[in-house]
């Protein structure tokens, strides 16, 4: 990574770089910031969301005449959800040497376990498919193997906030259809209590899953705001959900998926990305763009070499500043309640490279 300075900073600060984070500096907070979310959220998911795939279901009284759609739909959530072995795994090994993000990544695998088993029950327990038949889907699913999106984890980390919100909505739309108020003709009348607590209920744990990620992007945002918005871009020109290339009759499943009014484009663009720009501090795609674009270098401090400069009116640096430090007041207060501020407090570093910075009040 290089230093980001934009241009009008450089009159305000020292001539050396004393005063500014290094990329080691930055990388260190950003770890610790990590493993302090991590600490929280773990805690959190024990007290709050500790449900189990057998038995916090009354899977007997699953409704038995489900609609093919839905029986379509609640197939391929359970055929996405097969891979969460190489979900785990790949993300796993691409981040092992930072301790909060893979410890996460096993915390995270351990949850996205209990979604498939969960849908594969659906399955089972709708009676629609015999358990010879799920074990051979299963198996030919396992034949082939999911790979990471991107190559490095910055990027493979905005692509987890998009992918998880993207999933949560898919969950979420499948309850409303489960509760009896879907607006699609072909679905008014049907009503199963039991599938939609078990769509709301794992669309919860995508939302926790979100969040922590959004947390981890907003910290490179803040410490490496050119890098991440380069990344932002990227992600969502290329944007997929995961085993896309891998789940048998896929255009047959998303085909369903859409025309039952789950999700479909116009649902990415309005429901997905507009929310998680929002999040971000990002007012459109066509700002981010346009502020990538109208990137410039100036010289470095020696002024024998340039670096690339942010446009700060690209996204809201101020917001991201404010969730920062909140993020950084909630691991904190955590610390105070386990004993930890006492040994090892997680601390909040301002980024002086931002023009104003230091001027910033909580």
């Amino acid at each position: 990574m290089t230093i980001i300075t934009p241009p009008n900073i450089l009159s305000t600060v020292s001539r050396t770089p004393a005063g500014l984070l290094s990329n080691r500096e930055k990388d260190t907070l950003i770890e610790r910031a990590f493993t302090g979310l991590y600490r929280w959220y773990t805690a959190r998911s024990q007290e709050t969301r500790n449900w189990n795939a057998d038995k916090s279901f009354d899977w007997r009284n699953l409704n038995q005449d489900l609609p093919k759609e839905v029986v379509t739909v609640v197939q391929g959530f359970f055929a996405v959800e097969q891979y969460a072995p190489d979900y785990t795994s790949n993300l796993l090994n691409l981040v092992r040497a930072s301790h909060g993000r893979s410890h996460f990544q096993m915390r995270w695998g351990s949850e996205e376990e209990k979604h498939a088993d969960a849908w594969e029950n659906a399955v089972l327990f709708s009676r629609k498919r015999t358990p010879d038949w799920i074990r051979e889907y299963k198996e030919r699913l396992k034949s082939v193997q999911w790979e990471l999106p991107f190559p490095d984890a910055i990027h493979n980390l905005v692509y987890t906030v998009f992918q998880e919100r993207a999933t949560q909505l898919n969950y979420l739309n499948l309850m409303k259809i489960a509760q009896g108020k879907s607006d699609k003709p072909h679905l008014q009348g049907f009503q199963d209590p039991v599938l939609a607590k078990v769509a709301q209920t794992i669309a919860i744990d995508e939302a926790a899953h979100y969040n922590f990620f959004l947390e981890g992007v907003r910290l490179y945002l803040y410490y490496y705001p050119q890098r991440t918005l380069e990344a932002i871009r990227n992600v969502i020109g290329q944007f997929s959900m995961p085993a896309v290339n891998l789940v048998p009759d896929w255009d047959h499943f998303f085909e369903t998926v859409y025309r039952a009014g789950i999700y479909g484009p116009r649902d990415f663009s309005r429901d997905v990305m507009q929310v998680a720009f929002r999040n971000l501090g990002i007012e459109s795609r066509k700002k981010l763009e346009e502020g990538i674009k109208l990137t410039r270098e100036v010289p470095t401090f020696d002024g024998d070499d340039k670096v690339p400069t942010i446009i700060w009116d690209t996204f809201d640096y101020g917001s991201i500043s404010g969730d920062v430090k909140r993020l950084h007041a909630k691991i904190q207060q955590y610390e105070r309640e386990v004993g930890l501020s006492e040994l090892d407090p997680t601390e909040f570093v301002l980024n002086l490279e931002v023009p104003g910075e230091a001027d910033r009040t909580e």
